[in-house]
């Protein structure tokens, strides 16, 4: 009986030490006070990494425990050194992820799904663009980061000389073209409404619109159409919607509206045709905002113009934090505090913010008058923040970039009137099919 009780006694003890053992080892090595050394990639300037490194420091400061590595670099060095180290397994543990890379970066196997931590320890309440992150099955694969979204820019003073009304929330693609008219100027002064009109001597251009983000991608989802359907594998270039809005841009470009690619060409950069007051209008993102300020211009921006039946779109790119799929159990847990701290911090947000790179992800921060401030440029912010609401992806996946050069290839022939609407339907819906077949058959 005193053996019993005594075996008894001491299981219970084994089961208490086992219990103690497991709620230990259930605790982030962060809060025991195990050094974590983070490994972290992010691109930047010099003005980005200079506040990068800031907050950085302040965040080791409040979690002594995590010491953040940094691999960081200008984008297309960034991109290029990560892709290698991704190749050769030895990727930074957490990375800013470009916001048309993130599904990529998921299909190819190369980051963590994190759908149990967004789901259970993100308020999607308090944060802008969650949503952005999540694929066609509800996985969440990153955290933004930081928001692009797309807006209508243009040019006030080009407007006002032209006495043209500015646009408004109300405005349809073809009253963005009826203005481009008025807008539209040759060598000699005459408006492209005037019979006198030189298409041979533009000067200044209505509306200017190129890339992808930027580009042709935004008309055809606001006509109803799109690129590609909500699993990112199959093509439905081939639609009526779709004719109706690349005949909307055909005509623009005849009509010399607009800057074909061989007229964008002679700015030596598309952005520059905006920058330099030769374009009174151009979709752009809010990251423009930077050089647009920087160049002097005086600019506003408003919401895309409607389709014919109403819908709107707007591009949305969500820079996120994407933790690597190889990192280890304690430094997925820093890089989870990492996030929470980005994204809940008012002291981290309103630091980025101001260093204008993107709208700020905490809802509280990118309402408030630090960032709506309208004594700066553009005046109407709150314009990207109401865009949200009706914006979306740019169908980006892991072929994004084979894709888009395919659709853009072959647009670029169709505006320098090489083809027909209809070889180019037919031209880009077979491309972009063999694109994504390509890749998808073989996962």
């Amino acid at each position: 009986m005193k053996k019993r009780r005594f075996l008894s006694v001491l299981g219970l003890i084994g089961l208490t030490a086992a219990l103690l053992i497991s709620g230990c080892s259930s605790q982030s090595s962060t809060q025991q006070g195990d050094k974590v050394e983070l490994y972290m990639g992010y691109n930047s300037d010099p003005p980005t990494k200079k506040k990068m490194e800031e907050i950085i420091a302040k965040f080791e400061q409040s979690h002594p425990n995590i010491k953040i590595k940094t691999m960081t670099a200008p984008y297309d060095d960034f991109y290029q050194k990560l892709t290698t180290q991704i190749a050769a397994g030895n990727a930074p543990d957490l990375w800013q992820s470009d916001g048309t890379k993130v599904f990529g970066y998921a299909q190819r196997g190369a980051i963590l799904d994190i759908t149990d931590y967004v789901t259970k320890e993100i308020s999607k309440e308090e944060l802008n663009g969650l949503e952005f992150n999540k694929d066609s099955d509800g996985k969440y694969w990153g955290v933004p980061q930081g928001i692009q979204v797309g807006a209508l820019f243009y040019n006030k003073d080009l407007f006002d000389k032209a006495g043209v009304p500015y646009p408004t929330a109300d405005w349809t693609w073809d009253d963005l073209k009826a203005a481009s008219v008025k807008l539209t100027l040759d060598a000699n002064g005459k408006n492209a409404d005037d019979p006198a009109f030189d298409k041979k001597s533009v000067k200044q251009y209505g509306f200017a619109f190129f890339g992808s983000s930027r580009g042709a991608f935004n008309i055809l989802k606001a006509y109803g159409g799109g690129v590609l359907d909500p699993t990112l594998k199959k093509s439905i270039i081939n639609s009526p919607e779709n004719k109706k809005a690349v005949e909307w841009m055909v005509d623009g470009m005849q009509r010399k509206l607009f800057p074909n690619p061989a007229d964008l060409k002679a700015f030596q950069s598309n952005f520059k045709a905006f920058l330099s007051g030769a374009v009174a209008m151009q979709i752009d993102i809010y990251a423009a905002t930077t050089s647009m300020n920087g160049a002097g211009l005086n600019y506003d921006v408003a919401p895309m113009p409607k389709g014919p039946d109403g819908k709107r779109f707007a591009p949305v790119i969500a820079n996120s934090w994407v933790i690597n799929k190889k990192a280890e159990e304690e430094k997925v847990k820093a890089a989870k505090e990492w996030i929470t701290y980005w994204t809940t911090s008012d002291e981290a947000q309103k630091e980025w913010t101001e260093v204008g790179e993107a709208i700020p992800v905490k809802k509280s921060v990118a309402n408030s008058e630090m960032f709506l401030n309208p004594a700066t440029k553009p005046e109407n912010k709150k314009v990207f923040l109401d865009t949200l609401e009706f914006a979306g992806t740019i169908d980006t996946n892991a072929v994004f970039t084979e894709w888009v050069k395919v659709f853009t290839d072959n647009l670029a022939e169709l505006f320098m009137d090489k083809y027909g609407t209809d070889d180019f339907i037919t031209k880009t819906d077979q491309g972009i099919q063999k694109v994504l077949d390509d890749f998808f058959k073989k996962q």
